[in-house]
């Protein structure tokens, strides 16, 4: 369902990589939410956001070094959507994905297919042009 595409390639090899990944996780959390056979998702969804925080922390970090490296001028604006990211993820409440699983899980997914798009599209792919 969420597929990296080419025209969300920035032409940095490690930051299209590491996005890949996250599209990988977000697939996942796709593929979680549509198997009939994990009637409790709990730990899945548990599993996913805990990776989403440790995958994407990573990876800004990458990111925001490159941006110094090139002296990219737009990287107080980029720590700002990558620190909301960060704190969107963590205010999933562990009580309401046990008890709202299919819910939690719609949100997630949403938050993250128009993170990845917007975020990807309108901020990172402008780090590739400004080499």
């Amino acid at each position: 369902m969420y597929e990296f595409k080419e025209e969300f390639r920035t032409g940095i090899e490690q930051i299209d990589e590491e996005h890949r990944k996250l599209f990988e996780i977000t697939n996942r959390a796709y593929e979680t939410m549509v198997n009939e056979f994990i009637p409790d998702k709990y730990d899945y969804i548990v599993e996913i956001i805990n990776e989403l925080k440790e995958y994407a922390a990573t990876h800004f970090k990458h990111e925001e070094e490159y941006m110094m490296s090139i002296r990219y001028r737009r990287l107080i604006s980029q720590k700002a959507e990558h620190e909301e990211f960060i704190e969107k993820i963590s205010e999933f409440d562990l009580d309401e994905i046990d008890e709202n699983q299919r819910k939690v899980i719609l949100e997630l997914l949403d938050f993250l297919g128009d993170w990845l798009v917007n975020h990807i599209l309108k901020s990172d792919k402008l780090i590739g042009s400004q080499e």
